[in-house]
This record gives structure tokens, sequence and C-alpha cells, in this order.
């Protein structure tokens, strides 16, 4: 097994830009860290290489597996593993990851897309819910956090490798293109119709706007409803990916039932 000791080892150097976005891009390689997220990784064969600093346990274990696999494994200093690291406390291993090649365009009942959703977190969370709650995929729209940043990959929790995310430059287009098919555009806006009364249980797309500015007006105009949870106590919003959580998994339950007789009327 190599070992690298020195965070001046050309290799190592190489890795330290995966830290930026444009150097992901040119790459196509993103880092993922943790014994978690390697074991995601690993099962969804994205993993190209693995870095280690200590062979027990669960970590030493992720390790025999992907040289059994045929990836390489090189363990490395602490100093290494804390010079790629972007938590304050490593957690001792790493995967080199390759991008996947765009993914399909989702063609389940439901959709999410976020326009212009900029906190990483928020943009992690929200995929998370979306895959636990079973939606066929993820659109995300331009000004939208970077999908392989190292605070949305940690939110996802694993969810980049469980279900299609694709990125568009036309969010627009892509909803217009929806709605044409006959599948809803939910547009999620203050002041719209109250969710849980107008909510259609047809296929949807849900869209999430911005976290300061909402849903922006190129992409609210290609809604066929524009709905909104209602605010029963004095608080005038929900953070995004709260509100994206309560409506993800109340559009799965109602995708799930049928429609009462007196609805369909």
């Amino acid at each position: 097994m190599k070992e690298i000791e020195s965070i001046r080892n050309p290799q190592i150097q190489a890795l330290r830009k995966l830290s930026r976005t444009r150097e992901r891009r040119e790459q196509g390689r993103f880092l993922v860290e943790g014994p978690r997220m390697a074991e995601e990784a690993l099962a969804a064969g994205w993993c190209e290489l693995v870095l280690v600093s200590h062979l027990t346990g669960r970590n030493g274990a992720i390790a025999e597996k992907a040289e059994q696999t045929g990836i390489e494994v090189i363990r490395v200093s602490e100093d290494v593993m804390e010079s790629l690291s972007e938590n304050r406390t490593p957690q001792g291993i790493l995967c080199v990851c390759r991008m996947p090649e765009q993914a399909k365009m989702p063609e389940g009942p439901l959709i999410l897309a976020l326009d212009a959703v900029q906190n990483p977190g928020n943009v992690g969370t929200m995929i998370r819910t979306a895959d636990a709650a079973g939606f066929a995929g993820v659109v995300l729209g331009p000004g939208c956090a970077d999908l392989y940043s190292a605070k949305t990959l940690a939110s996802t929790m694993g969810s980049v490798f469980h279900l299609p995310i694709v990125t568009v430059a036309d969010l627009p287009g892509m909803l217009h293109a929806f709605a044409e098919k006959g599948t809803a555009v939910i547009a999620t806006e203050l002041g719209g119709e109250d969710f849980y009364r107008a909510c259609p249980q047809e296929p949807a797309v849900l869209v999430i706007g911005n976290e300061g500015n909402g849903i922006s007006e190129s992409v609210s105009r290609q809604a066929t409803c524009h709905l909104a949870l209602p605010m029963r106590g004095g608080a005038e919003s929900l953070n995004a990916s709260v509100a994206a959580g309560i409506m993800i998994y109340e559009m799965a339950r109602r995708s799930e039932q049928p429609v009462p007789a007196a609805e369909r009327r």
C-alpha cells in the first residue's frame, strides 16, 4: 500500500485544489469525507481513490473492501488528512470520486426543482428529504449552491448517490415542458393559495425558490399553481429546507392515496 506523509506531495497538492468549484469541474472529480459517505461512494461505483489515515475499525474495513474491488488505497499522515479535510476534526478517510455523467431528466410522478437556492446546507437537506420521501429526482436551476461542495455533499448524507440530480441552464424552459405534458408545476410563494387545500394530487414538480428573494419571476410564470404553507402563528416565513420538507412529505402522502369522491367532482 502506497503511503504519503507530506502535504507538499504533488498528488496531495492536486487533490487540495478540489476544494474549489472551478477545479472540481476541470478535473471532473470531487471529495467525500467520512466512513458513511465513503461507503456510499463505493456502493455507487463513483470512487476511484481512497485516502485513509488509520486502518482500524470501520475505516480499515472500507479500505480493505476498496482494495478488493481494485480501487487504489493510499495511507496518509494525519497532517495530510487535515490538509484535505473540510472538518475541524477529520474522520480519517476520504474518497476521490468521479463526477457522473449528466443524469436523464426524472420521469417519476414527483420531482423537486430548486430555483437559485444558494445555501449548501439547504440544497443538500432538500435532496436528502426528496430521496427519503421517494421523489423521482431533483433539478437544480442556475444560481444553486454547487452540488459537489463539501457542505452540500455532507448535507445530502449520501442521497447524492441515490437519485437523479439534473443541472439545467434554463429552468423556466424545463418547467414549461413539464406543464405542456400535463404535469402540475407548483410555485411556492408568499401570498399563494393554502398548500393543504390546493395542492394537486396528479404528477407534479415542486419548485422551491431562493432563501431571500423567493422564486424568480420567469419561473413563476411557468407555474400552474401558486401555493404557500399557512402561517397560523407570528412567524412570517419558514426556513427553505423546512418548508420544502413539509411539502415534500405531504405530496408523497397524497400521491399514495386515492382522490376522495368529493374532490373528484
